[in-house]
């Protein structure tokens, strides 16, 4: 079972949701069009990577996109939360990295299929250890930033996403229920790139978590 660490402690891993065009200055980048509701796709626990683990780029892919995220542990099984209430189900947060097969996703949908393929490989969904919600007071006033072998590459400002964390919470909870160990990753801001191999990838939230990830 694959299990994530919140202060130096380990917790089991449930479900991987995510949250896509969260941010508009991304939504322009890729040319999509603006949300009415949260963009929500999953990833297998099998592409959960961790810091220590190496960046392991798939095969049938020649594109594949950093995306820097902010990430919501749930703590307890939630079901039709309100908003007012979603933060009470939070354990933890840390940052992480949605990797994209991003000529993959592309293929598929120009297809109208699904795009697990694009997200879900082995170190798709890297993530930093955990820390508890007393340590942050303001989960919508975070800076964080991406660099990629030293150069920062995206920035961002949790204040700037279009479906809040409590928004998010209490939308997961309605339409899929949220169970204890489930991670949630945010959305990303603008400046999403190709990594590839013997890259060094620094994620940094703002005087609390710095990791960094080797793309093999």
């Amino acid at each position: 079972m694959k299990t994530i660490q919140i202060e130096g402690q380990r917790a089991a891993l449930g479900n991987i949701f995510c949250i896509g065009r969260n941010y508009t200055e991304h939504v322009k980048e890729l040319r999509n069009t603006k949300p009415d509701e949260p963009v929500v796709f999953l990833k297998p626990t099998s592409s959960l990577a961790q810091a220590g683990d190496n960046i392991k780029l798939p095969a049938y892919s020649r594109d594949v996109h950093h995306e820097c995220e902010l990430v919501i542990y749930i703590k307890e099984d939630v079901v039709d939360v309100s908003e007012e209430k979603a933060l009470n189900y939070v354990g933890g947060y840390a940052i992480g990295l949605d990797l994209t097969a991003r000529d993959v996703q592309t293929e598929l949908k120009s297809k109208g299929l699904p795009w697990e393929k694009a997200k879900g490989f082995p170190t798709a969904a890297c993530v930093s250890h955990f820390i508890t919600p007393d340590k942050v007071n303001d989960i919508q006033s975070q800076d964080f930033c991406l660099k990629v072998n030293g150069e920062i590459r995206q920035q961002g400002n949790s204040r700037d996403m279009m479906f809040s964390c409590q928004q998010i919470i209490s939308y997961l909870s309605r339409i899929y229920g949220l169970q204890a160990g489930d991670i949630i990753y945010t959305g990303t801001p603008a400046g999403v790139a190709a990594i590839e191999s013997g890259d060094v990838l620094e994620l940094i939230w703002s005087e609390k978590i710095a990791v960094k990830f080797l793309v093999a």
